[in-house]
């Protein structure tokens, strides 16, 4: 037993164990959401359908991880009587990822399609899951004392955001092979694209998911006097905590509800709508994409505001994106579909986003210290029952509707003659999404009854999304491109009679302006520079011209400070062509302001563009686009022709390109043809 002495519990945890068991907990989400992205989602779904699955066994696929986890109740005893965690979640993983291997294989040794395959899939599953019930029942309290509660909720929202680019990768990728081998082969080969899919994820991440979790740090379990309490005691505790009792209840809710529609989602797809699997994992990516967006803005605000609020902004967007699929058809695939699946699933990413980890961190904030163990599995249980139970009957609900259909349409009638239109169509897996929007308004009253130490109220949330809109608005007065984001309606948002609407646009102004404010800045720093430098061109040179006017040397002066100015920008900026402009039109205005002759000041800047440009190496092409313009707009301020302004200037630009050889000089003509125009 020496040899597995390193999945054993430490008895002191220092800094620089946490810092080492959180980072090897990154590697670890990183790998298990990429293979979890092979082998769920579509992917799953679709390896199903070719295997020969109807609805009703979806959704059995579907509940089965679920089902499998009242589990943990049991193993709540194996870990309390072993007290190592770490070694249970490690040992009883590894076998969970181990059965990917005869799944993937299921083509190679049952005909498909068939009962048979689908059922031994559906077995290997629920065998699958059965070890991961059992792993989490060790993970989810030893991850408990592994984090520090004052990171938990940005943590999680990282840990979340890594994984999900992770399984972007290998989703679209394993999606694109399949896709791929399709076209390659024909018949009953086409299957065997997702054998080599599974089989490769369970080799390159699969395996490797349990290797780093046995890398990560394990404190010793808190010691309990006394026996341990029974079954029925251990399930009993966390009901006597009535707030507790409730966050059971509301996750039951809403397990049900959201498991009724969102398994179905990749199937609808599929086979209603007639996309390929490479369109539905493109779409899945939307979704993930926003969601690492958002993670970064959800985990913050539940760490601000608490987890509870942002949970129900997250599922009152999610109710927007189940009505959303009602429409993707009328009363099949249109024009419209795929925008909107687009919109929805940027809607239901950032929704997940939102729930994904707030409901995780919300029953470790509400479990009492030294007896997280029970509490979370029994908020587990709740969550669980309800999620296994929901895909069974939406799978059923699914095949009760699959030949019915709801229709609303409008007749115009005009002198014998009439326009139909359909403006609503619910049949197949529609009734799905309404039932399950139905169901999650009432999911949402029981949330509003949980009570969180610290929460805020969800107005103050909404008012901080709209902030970035309030201190954007305060940029673009120098932005006129950006003025129309002062006038976004965002005041009444809280009075928009659809539930999760307020969410929908509060989410939508937050990235507009999160958008539009990193390109207002990055316009307002051009601005800043190019100010400063004119400022400082214009402050710094005004002697040298009163120096010039007396002695008639204006040109040469101006000729050197412009060179001068050159040396200083290729030194100090990258990319230095572009500051030349900046540079000139400081120039320009000073000489101005001390009333040097125009001309004159342009053959300097000529002379000086020439001279400078060749001792600095810079590229004299991309200074003609910038300058050029420059000198117009100045020329128009000093009541002097555009036209006459440029020939002069580019008069002395020749003739000091003469004094580099005639190779140069033809050059030279040749990037004032290209740019300059007359």
């Amino acid at each position: 037993m020496n040899a597995f002495r390193f999945l054993n519990p430490k008895p002191t945890i220092s800094e620089q164990d946490i810092h080492s068991g959180l980072k090897w907990m990154i590697w670890e989400g990183a790998v298990s959401n990429g293979f979890s992205s092979i082998t769920t989602s579509g992917i799953l779904a679709a390896f199903a359908l070719a295997l020969g699955a109807n609805s009703v066994q979806i959704g059995i696929l579907a509940a089965i991880p679920f089902l499998m986890q009242p589990l943990q109740i049991p193993a709540i005893f194996l870990v309390d009587k072993l007290k190592k965690r770490k070694a249970i979640a490690t040992i009883f993983w590894f076998f969970a990822q181990l059965m990917w291997f005869p799944a993937a294989l299921i083509p190679v040794y049952i005909s498909t399609p068939g009962a048979g395959a689908i059922s031994m899939l559906l077995v290997l599953m629920a065998i699958r899951n059965i070890f991961g019930a059992i792993c989490n029942c060790a993970w989810n309290p030893w991850i408990r004392d592994l984090i520090p509660q004052k990171i938990l909720g940005s943590y999680t929202a990282r840990r979340l955001a890594i994984s999900t680019g992770v399984s972007i990768v290998f989703g679209l990728g394993a999606a694109f092979f399949i896709e791929f081998w399709k076209g390659q082969v024909i018949g009953e080969q086409a299957i065997y694209g997702y054998t080599y899919a599974l089989v490769f994820g369970s080799v390159v991440l699969g395996l490797a998911s349990p290797v780093f979790m046995s890398l990560m740090p394990e404190p010793l379990m808190q010691f309990t006097p006394g026996e341990n309490p029974s079954l029925i005691k251990t399930l009993i505790t966390p009901l006597r905590n009535i707030n507790f009792r409730r966050l059971m209840i509301f996750q039951m809710m809403w397990n049900f509800a959201a498991n009724l529609a969102i398994p179905f989602f990749a199937v609808n797809m599929l086979q209603r709508l007639g996309l390929s699997l490479f369109w539905v994992i493109g779409l899945s990516v939307i979704s993930q994409i926003f969601n690492i967006l958002f993670l970064r803005v959800w985990g913050p605000f539940a760490d601000r505001f608490g987890s509870k609020v942002v949970l129900s902004m997250g599922i009152s967007l999610y109710l927007i994106v189940f009505l959303g699929w009602i429409f993707t058809t009328l009363p099949e695939r249109y024009f419209l579909t795929i925008p909107l699946l687009v919109i929805l699933h940027i809607f239901a990413g950032i929704a997940t986003a939102a729930v994904s980890f707030t409901i995780g961190t919300l029953n470790l904030k509400l479990s009492p210290e030294g007896q997280a163990t029970p509490y979370l599995a029994s908020a587990a249980l709740a969550g669980n029952i309800g999620a296994g139970l929901g895909p069974i009957v939406g799978g059923t609900l699914a095949t009760f509707f699959a030949n019915r259909q709801l229709t609303f349409v409008t007749r115009w009638f005009d002198q014998g003659s009439s326009i139909e239109l359909t403006t609503i169509s619910i049949g197949s897996f529609d009734f799905l999404f309404m039932i399950t929007f139905i169901l999650g308004l009432a999911t949402l009253s029981m949330l509003a009854i949980v009570r969180e130490e610290g929460e805020v109220s969800r107005e103050i949330v909404l008012d901080t999304l709209k902030s970035p809109i309030r201190e954007l608005s305060q940029q673009v007065t120098s932005v006129p491109s950006m003025d129309f984001l002062r006038d976004i309606p965002l005041g009444n948002l809280k009075r928009l009679p659809v539930p999760g609407l307020d969410v929908a646009l509060g989410v939508t102004a937050y990235q507009i302006a999160d958008t539009a404010k990193t390109i207002a800045s990055a316009n307002l720093r051009v601005r800043r520079v190019r100010q400063s430098l004119e400022r400082s061109f214009r402050n710094s040179f005004s002697n040298l011209w009163g120096i010039g006017k007396r002695t008639g040397d204006n040109i040469e002066i101006t000729a050197n400070i412009v060179r001068g100015a050159l040396h200083a920008t290729s030194e100090n900026y990258e990319r230095p062509e572009q500051r030349v402009s900046s540079v000139v039109s400081g120039i320009l205005q000073a000489a101005q302001k001390e009333k040097v002759n125009f001309d004159e000041t342009l053959k300097g800047i000529g002379q000086g563009i020439i001279h400078g440009a060749v001792e600095t190496n810079m590229d004299i092409d991309q200074i003609m686009r910038n300058v050029s313009k420059t000198i117009r707009e100045i020329a128009i301020e000093n009541d002097v022709p555009e036209n006459i302004a440029v020939s002069r200037f580019t008069e002395e630009l020749l003739d000091a390109a003469q004094g580099y050889g005639q190779e140069f000089y033809e050059n030279m003509r040749d990037i004032i043809q290209r740019n300059i125009d007359f």
